[in-house]
């Protein structure tokens, strides 16, 4: 893999641009505190980025020869510090935009665990109850896909997905 080969801007028919140009992607965590509350991890974007100054969760662009979750993992390890480690991959949401495409894994970790920002994209991590997570200004696609991520949280804390290594690619659908 060349280092960094899927950085560079898509634009669609609609004039508007993304990041990456063999889509991107990105992981949303999820954990519960003691009282048994949901908690994500969501990213607070440094002002200088694309949509700056707007909270959703790390990710970026996909390289040629990763999968979507190996992108995602490579994107939060690069953006986040700390110990992502053990995960279960709870499901997924695929924003499909016909020429390019946005992947969002649901992952499940056992406790909140701390994270500090890992670079200068990121102004803030923090945990934010699932129920609180609205009223931030999100990114606007983020703030779309919400609706389908919070389901795709709220229908896997009944079941339980696969677990994982933080090196393994499985995922399952959560639409």
């Amino acid at each position: 893999m060349q280092e960094g080969d899927g950085n560079g801007w898509v634009k669609l028919a609609d004039g508007s641009r993304r990041w990456g140009l063999y889509g991107a992607a990105g992981l949303l965590l999820y954990a519960t505190d003691v009282a048994g509350s949901g908690h994500v991890l969501l990213q607070h974007r440094a002002g200088w980025t694309h949509m700056g100054d707007t909270w959703g969760i790390p990710g970026g662009a996909r390289n040629r020869d990763e999968t979507p979750l190996e992108a995602a993992v490579r994107e939060f390890r690069e953006e986040v510090a700390g110990d992502l480690e053990d995960y279960t991959v709870l499901g997924s949401h695929e924003q499909d935009l016909t020429v390019w495409r946005y992947d969002t894994f649901l992952l499940r970790i056992p406790v909140l665990t701390p994270f500090r920002p890992g670079n200068a994209e990121s102004n803030e991590i923090r945990w934010v109850p699932v129920e609180e997570a609205e009223g931030l200004p999100l990114l606007p696609a983020f703030r779309a896909a919400w609706p389908h991520l919070r389901a795709g949280l709220r229908s896997a804390a009944v079941g339980a997905g696969g677990h994982h290594s933080a090196d393994a690619a499985g995922t399952s659908a959560a639409d």
